[in-house]
């Protein structure tokens, strides 16, 4: 099923919706409306009328627990005064718990109340002057019992100066100062897919990719010709690699500059992204690595994530495949684009192999155990890593090794591509989910004609040592280890319950101590922007003697702080070209390298 398709003054479309897998059918589709006012941004409070129509008897409204990350984050916590009403009388309206209320009528009812936002990126919503960027299920109710029913949304009050953009939006009048705007959609959940961005921005095309793909970006820091250049040759490549485009119309929703330095990340949706990046050289990771979930996660999706359930956490064996393998299309997408080079793909692999490799728990916790931990993620202690590893990171290794695998067992005529394509047409385009782990490897066997089960179930199921070197030699690739200075923070923060970063201790002696850097110190700002939600993935893509500019909050009172990164000796490992390699495994490595196979060639630079 689709959006209805809309043109509007901003000439951004129609997107694809994947409709719920409820079975929640009515005898008739009713339109749920809602209307939500951007008067007052300063405010920071969006005013959301929810009208239901062909009421008969008891509803459940709920305000979901989760969407955008795997945390439950209780968007109910920013609501003030629900209320409902038939035509102009007040009603009883019982809340059952911290998420859920229940009314009870005929006819058409009303349900009023206001919610408070002002957080940065792509995870969040946020209204201030400048803008309003809208993930809709963090401000939106839905009704349980109707959430397959079509759903259309009213953005009111918009100051006369913002334009809006999202997957489906439609301009419709000016009333003074302020305009319009409107989304239809299918059901609940494709709203809830599809974010909106309100205020200034600069928005174009990208030149010669059908179907459309528009980008918008809010902020600064940014130039159009670079910007274009790196999504340009993303996309064309993706799309190249799974034979075409899944969608009617792209929009890729980008908030740039130092406001954006710790919000920075992505989140994929049906037929759009928002990225918060500080400048555009941190964009064309985010943006390949987004991208590519068009089809991985989004449209190849595991059994596991259905139906979406927001009200609690929804466990999946998946998401080393889901996000991990997508990492490690982000790497190659990046090489075969031709916007890094062969060695920067190297240095990246050995970079996430450090990372595995120097976490404890890298020991015990397999990568279908990271992902089913994931709602863990936002305890600082799990974070740490003797407690955890991260499914990003060993999916993308683990995507690289079965790759080659896939190659080795037949001579290079199949790969890990022709899986995502298999997966892409067997489950995607038929409307199916795949049963995680398990899906995966029967794919991977019926194409590469051998078992994989040992692979899986040593090294996805279960935390054995990766054997790299093994792997590795069989794409004319070897792996060394060498010691290198690499950056440190000089002092340990961690987040108290009210998700604020405190800092526990301090290196003595070290830059962080000598700006005046204490323990108990509140840290409100992290380079002009917000503050990382992992210190340590931030630290991962600096050098020593980078600057760093801290406001910490002391006794009531802020303070600025600047100071450069210090540095560590490391153990750190590096993937390099055998130069005695064999004429198959030279062969194989090139096909990694260019996308390619002894069938098909799928790009050469």
């Amino acid at each position: 099923m689709k959006f209805h398709l809309f043109r509007g003054l901003i000439r951004v479309t129609a997107f694809l919706v994947v409709l719920c897998a409820l079975n929640l059918a009515s005898a008739a589709r009713a339109t749920i409306r809602y209307e939500v006012s951007l008067a007052h941004p300063e405010q920071h409070l969006f005013r959301v009328r929810m009208t239901i129509p062909d009421v008969a008897g008891e509803l459940t409204l709920q305000m979901p627990a989760w969407n955008a990350l795997y945390q439950l984050r209780d968007f109910s916590s920013h609501l003030q005064q629900v209320e409902a009403f038939a035509g102009t009388s007040k009603m009883a309206i019982e809340k059952l718990d911290k998420q859920t209320w229940r009314i009870e009528g005929h006819g058409t009812l009303t349900v009023r109340y206001t919610t408070y936002w002002d957080e940065s990126g792509p995870f969040a919503t946020q209204l201030n002057t400048e803008h309003a960027f809208i993930n809709p299920a963090l401000i939106l109710m839905y009704l349980q019992q109707r959430r397959a029913e079509d759903v259309h949304l009213d953005l009111c009050d918009v100051p006369g100066e913002w334009r809006a953009a999202s997957p489906s939006i439609q301009p419709l009048e000016t009333r003074g100062d302020a305009r319009n705007f409107s989304i239809d959609a299918s059901s609940y959940d494709a709203l809830a897919d599809a974010p909106i961005e309100v205020g200034k921005f600069e928005e174009f095309q990208l030149d010669g990719i059908k179907p459309e793909i528009w980008v918008v970006i809010h902020g600064d820091k940014w130039k159009r010709s670079k910007v274009e250049n790196d999504l340009t040759r993303i996309c064309r490549y993706e799309l190249n690699l799974m034979g075409g485009a899944p969608y009617q119309h792209y929009i890729f929703i980008i908030h740039t500059g130092d406001g954006s330095a710790g919000a920075g990340g992505g989140m994929e949706h049906t037929d759009s992204t928002a990225i918060a990046v500080p400048s555009d050289e941190y964009l064309p990771g985010i943006a390949a690595h987004e991208f590519f979930h068009l089809w991985n996660v989004k449209r190849i999706r595991p059994s596991s994530l259905e139906p979406v359930d927001y009200t609690k956490e929804q466990y999946t064996r998946a998401l080393w495949f889901a996000e991990g393998v997508t990492s490690t299309y982000e790497s190659y997408t990046l090489l075969r684009s031709g916007i890094w080079n062969k060695q920067q793909l190297y240095q990246d692999l050995g970079e996430q192999i450090t990372e595995l490799e120097r976490r404890p728990a890298n020991r015990w916790q397999s990568a279908e155990q990271s992902s089913l931990d994931a709602w863990l993620e936002k305890y600082p202690m799990y974070n740490r890593p003797e407690q955890s590893i991260s499914y990003y990171t060993k999916g993308q290794v683990l995507g690289v090794l079965l790759d080659i695998l896939m190659r080795d067992g037949t001579n290079n005529e199949q790969s890990l591509d022709d899986l995502l394509r298999a997966m892409n047409t067997e489950f995607a385009k038929q409307g199916k989910t795949y049963r995680d782990s398990l899906d995966v490897r029967i794919t991977a066997e019926k194409i590469a004609g051998g078992s994989f089960d040992e692979f899986f179930r040593k090294y996805v199921t279960s935390a054995e040592p990766l054997p790299y070197q093994n792997i590795l030699s069989l794409a004319g690739l070897t792996f060394r280890t060498v010691e290198q200075k690499g950056p440190a923070l000089g002092f340990f923060a961690e987040r108290d319950p009210n998700e604020t970063l405190v800092v526990q201790s301090v290196d003595g002696g070290g830059s962080a101590a000598q700006a005046g850097l204490r323990p108990g110190d509140v840290i409100v700002k992290w380079n002009g922007g917000d503050v990382p939600g992992r210190l340590d993935r931030w630290l991962r893509e600096r050098a020593a003697g980078d600057h760093l500019r801290l406001r910490v909050r002391r006794g009531g009172k802020e303070a600025g702080l600047e100071f450069s990164l210090g540095g560590v000796q490391e153990l750190r490992y590096q993937v390099v070209e055998d130069s005695q390699a064999s004429e198959k495994a030279l062969r194989i490595r090139d096909g990694i390298l260019h996308g390619a196979t002894n069938h098909v060639a799928m790009h050469r630079n």
